[in-house]
């Protein structure tokens, strides 16, 4: 199958710059897979959709403030995006400035309490750099890093990720290890989850540490020719005994985001386990622990957008995306939603 099957035209205005002003307030469109009905609803309607029966997963992973600015010898800003320790003090990073440090180079970071050496200089701007610090490293994070917002956000200044910190993490967010959000999950308030409670509604919760692959472009003609990236997961025991026990009272299993539904698939069956998953959701594909699906609007030719594809199928999927358009939904991280049942 071509992945430009997965296109469609977005204006640029429509992609959210700012979070919705209240968290369940943002937008839902409800699509019903089967009939192709669309509805227009709000996230904190969702509960109208949900029975006792049901089990609603949630991805509790916490998104690391991986973003630092700092500079070079010579003066100069640089900007890193923090990927993984690959060993105590190296880091792997995204490096931009107007003019890359050569290898040995030092840097200042946080304010003048860490420093770094360039190690080595790699492709598509990666590099490792050796940090020191007197204080905890990760504790200079909280501190001075930035949410690593994705590249279609625009900040022009530190300044400008204040309401970020806050905002592109969910409430429930547990398991640092992030480098990106679990986007559907944002638009939960603890007054939702409180209230679907009391209408006995089971929520649980699974960890999958999302990469910075989840932003990474399908550039192969043939879908069956990307490779896909790989992020670790963990599902408990308490997870694994609530969703059973949702299949043997024939309740669904709704996962809230794509990570939720990229984990659930990547289990054999309904038991405990943790590990990597480099799973790759596209049409055709039989669902085995997925009956509905709470999810952000996705970028076009994306593997997210293959997925609920997938789920719905392609026609079904895209003219629920072109009604959103018409009626202006915001889209991607900070955008609005779609419930499919």
């Amino acid at each position: 199958m071509e992945t430009a099957f997965f296109n469609y035209e977005l204006p640029e205005h429509l992609i959210a710059q700012q979070p919705a002003e209240q968290r369940d307030n943002a937008r839902m469109l409800v699509l019903h897979r089967q009939t192709g009905k669309i509805e227009h609803r709000t996230v904190r309607e969702i509960g109208d959709y949900l029975t006792p029966k049901d089990c609603l997963v949630l991805n509790n992973t916490q998104v690391i403030p991986a973003r630092l600015f700092g500079q070079k010898q010579t003066g100069g800003k640089i900007e890193l995006l923090l990927l993984n320790e690959e060993k105590p003090h190296h880091w792997r990073v995204l490096l931009k400035s107007s003019r890359r440090p050569a290898p040995g180079s030092h840097l200042t970071l946080c304010n003048g309490e860490a420093q770094a050496e360039m190690i080595t200089d790699g492709e598509k701007g990666e590099a490792l750099l050796r940090i020191e610090s007197a204080k905890p490293f990760i504790e200079l994070l909280t501190k001075h890093g930035l949410p690593p917002l994705p590249p279609y956000i625009h900040r022009a200044t530190p300044d400008e990720y204040a309401t970020d910190r806050e905002r592109y993490q969910t409430v429930y967010a547990s398991q640092p290890g992030a480098a990106a959000a679990p986007t559907a999950g944002l638009h939960f308030t603890p007054e939702l989850l409180t209230n679907l409670k009391q209408k006995g509604i089971t929520t649980c919760e699974l960890t999958l540490h999302v990469g910075l692959g989840t932003f990474r472009p399908v550039t192969a003609e043939i879908i069956t020719d990307h490779t896909m990236h790989a992020e670790r997961y963990e599902v408990s025991p308490q997870t694994a005994e609530k969703l059973r026990h949702a299949r043997e009272q024939s309740g669904r299993i709704i996962a809230v985001g794509s990570t939720s539904v990229r984990t659930l698939e990547s289990l054999p069956t309904l038991q405990p386990a943790s590990g990597s998953t480099d799973i790759f959701i596209y049409p055709p594909h039989t669902f085995q622990h997925t009956d509905a699906i709470l999810t952000n609007f996705h970028l076009p030719q994306s593997t997210l957008l293959m997925m609920m594809a997938a789920f719905t199928d392609r026609k079904t999927l895209l003219n629920a995306y072109h009604e959103a358009i018409s009626h202006r939904y915001r889209f991607f991280s900070y955008g609005d939603c779609m419930l499919i049942l």
